[in-house]
């Protein structure tokens, strides 16, 4: 699938590099070196992915990931320096659909990036109620790549809607937080069971009246997380009923 992809990294040689292989790969690629450029590049092109170096001058990665999410649904992989599990998290919390540490071997980078673009909703015309799942208040449309609750149209990122799909196309069953895992991003050395709950809280803060006490994506504790048709009431904090 050829696609075009910004890279944005203000490490020229870096960046070269991820340019060649993206072209042998088919790719058209755009490269910029700092955060301002990427917005203004992504703004302008309306790449199939974007390529985030956290660390860049002006605006860093991080920056530019969230001014995006306010704006496209573009798929954004960031790249990071940075190892402890909080910074890696504060991507995908931000919009994020997948990261990469550095250092990482350009077979690796593209990999991850074949699985994203396999994975990013393609267009196609659908018969009324075709792909739709309903659950209680909540809408599924598995292919418009569309949650709504209670009617109202409601954004979500990639790993978002992915869990949501999922777990609609089985109400009532309990996943595991590697189940969801491999259903977000496939289960490789950097993702962590944690990237699920993250995704779970954002979740829950955009389909639940009170993400606190949740009463359709809910917790089995020990287990996982459900989604169920009939609302129930999750404990809230401190064991209140």
């Amino acid at each position: 699938m050829s696609a075009r992809v910004l890279v944005a990294d203000d490490d020229p040689r870096q960046a070269e590099v991820v340019r060649r292989y993206l072209v042998a790969e088919g790719h058209e690629a755009i490269v910029v070196h700092d955060g301002r450029a990427a917005l203004a590049e992504g703004r302008r092109r309306r790449p199939d992915l974007m390529m985030l170096d956290v660390m860049m001058p002006g605006l860093d990665g991080l920056q530019v990931c969230r001014t995006l999410r306010q704006e496209s649904d573009v798929l954004v992989l960031m790249l990071t320096a940075r190892t402890t599990e909080e910074d890696l998290l504060l991507g995908l919390e931000l919009g994020a659909d997948d990261y990469l540490t550095k250092p990482y071997s350009p077979r690796e980078l593209m990999a991850r990036i074949r699985t994203l673009l396999r994975r990013a909703p393609r267009s196609a015309p659908h018969a009324s109620g075709f792909g739709r799942r309903e659950i209680g208040r909540i809408c599924v449309d598995l292919g418009r790549h569309q949650v709504t609750v209670d009617g109202v149209p409601i954004e979500c990122t990639r790993g978002e809607f992915a869990i949501l799909a999922a777990m609609a196309q089985q109400p009532e069953r309990v996943f595991t937080r590697a189940q969801l895992l491999h259903h977000t991003r496939g289960i490789d050395r950097s993702s962590t069971e944690r990237t699920i709950d993250v995704h779970v809280m954002n979740l829950r803060r955009k389909i639940e009246p009170d993400s606190r006490r949740p009463t359709q994506l809910l917790t089995v504790y020990g287990v996982g997380y459900k989604l169920t048709s009939s609302p129930k009431l999750e404990p809230g904090p401190m064991g209140t009923p």
